[in-house]
């Protein structure tokens, strides 16, 4: 169960990760003990699942999003064609999804000739692809991992 305290600590990590316990403690008006209990134990219960840093794409030549549709052979239930793809450096997210396609990935990279090669050479490779629909985005208008908490502590209607 999150709690109003879970959900202000959640938001607080969402909006800068590196915020000192300290820092936590003063904005929540707690001591800093009972801040690191409660960010601990967010980590342990697998609610916090880790940190990291938010990189423009484009710095790494990474310019290029798509969202590729994928269509396989395989027999529901079966995880290899998922694992094959998931472990390709291009793919950022694998979504099993219902509906005529199997799966949708976001796919970066540094622009259309690497994506005709990653669908063409490297996607190609995985058994049991049998076909994809790519659709190309020009321009993001939001792009977050932040999920909107309510005061009560439980996810919000965002």
């Amino acid at each position: 169960m999150i709690d109003s305290i879970d959900a202000q600590l959640i938001d607080l990590l969402q909006a800068n990760a590196r915020m000192s316990n300290a820092d936590l403690a003063r904005r929540l008006e707690m001591a800093p003990s009972a801040v690191h209990q409660r960010v601990k134990k967010l980590e342990e219960r697998g609610v916090v699942q880790g940190y990291g840093a938010r990189v423009d794409p484009k710095a790494l030549e990474r310019g290029l999003l798509a969202f590729v549709f994928l269509r396989t052979e395989e027999p529901l239930g079966r995880p290899e064609v998922a694992r094959a793809v998931a472990a390709l450096p291009e793919v950022l997210e694998l979504h099993d999804i219902a509906g005529d396609d199997c799966y949708l990935m976001k796919v970066r990279v540094a622009g259309t000739d690497d994506l005709h090669r990653f669908l063409h050479q490297e996607l190609a490779r995985v058994p049991l692809v049998r076909s994809t629909k790519t659709v190309i985005v020009l321009e993001t208008h939001k792009e977050t991992s932040v999920l909107p908490m309510d005061p009560g502590g439980t996810p919000s209607e965002a």
